[in-house]
């Protein structure tokens, strides 16, 4: 998966002297920079530019509802990655990438999480049947907080 090579680069760039890194892997450019911080030490603020990435949403995005509060609403949960911003779309103009209801494929985009400054595509790692979105548009999300429940059958 393309994000845990970037975190691995950002790591990188964090524990070592050099400032910027420009790489394309799997189609995509990235541009990391590490910059000062307010502090007299150098802190590392990884800044990408993600040739095929969506623009952030802007902040007064109108929210996608999240799916009613079912009772039969089952099925496996899909964690997220990394702490950050959830979006259901790849702009506040486009549709969201899943609802509920929709059938996944492995590999499909459910949605994106912009974590300092990167938009990182949230895949589905199983094929199934979305049957609750859990995180309302915009939402800040945790690592390993679900974030929908997919049902593999």
């Amino acid at each position: 998966m393309w994000q845990d090579k970037l975190k691995e680069i950002i790591y990188l760039l964090e524990n070592s002297d050099v400032n910027e890194i420009d790489v394309n892997f799997w189609g995509r450019r990235f541009r990391v920079v590490k910059s000062a911080g307010v502090n007299k030490a150098p802190v590392a603020a990884p800044v990408a530019t993600v040739a095929a990435a969506p623009a952030a949403p802007a902040p007064e995005a109108a929210p996608a509802e999240p799916s009613a509060p079912t009772p039969e609403a089952s099925g496996e949960e899909i964690l997220s990655p990394m702490p950050g911003t959830f979006y259901t779309s790849s702009s506040p103009d486009a549709d969201a990438f899943v609802k509920v209801g929709d059938v996944v494929k492995e590999g499909d985009t459910l949605c994106i999480i912009e974590a300092m400054k990167i938009m990182n595509e949230i895949e589905a790692e199983q094929s199934g049947t979305i049957t609750k979105i859990l995180v309302e548009n915009g939402n800040a999300v945790e690592y390993n907080q679900p974030l929908f429940l997919i049902d593999p059958s």
